[in-house]
């Protein structure tokens, strides 16, 4: 089997998980519990795995991680976002 399809099954496997975890965050409406930390360090671990990705030049961890990033991003926003409105509350 070619090395390439079980990175890439590995990386659906992840990325839904983390896909499935900001829907559930979403509809979470007031985000307690949820750390804006957890989405920083993902954010800086995700930048400093596509540099190394590109560096040894695998492009399925970069795409993974640049999709990792994107869900770091959104999540920090829903949570951001359902914070404030509940402090509003």
């Amino acid at each position: 089997m070619n090395p390439d399809v079980i990175g890439w099954l590995a990386s659906a496997v992840l990325l839904a998980t983390l896909v499935r975890q900001v829907v559930t965050m979403a509809r979470d409406e007031s985000a307690q519990g949820i750390s804006r930390w957890l989405f920083i360090g993902q954010c800086v671990a995700s930048v400093g795995f596509i540099a190394y990705s590109a560096m040894v030049g695998n492009v399925v961890f970069v795409a993974t991680n640049a999709a990792i990033l994107i869900t770091a991003i959104v999540g920090q926003c829903i949570v951001a976002r359902r914070k404030s409105r509940h402090a509003r509350a």
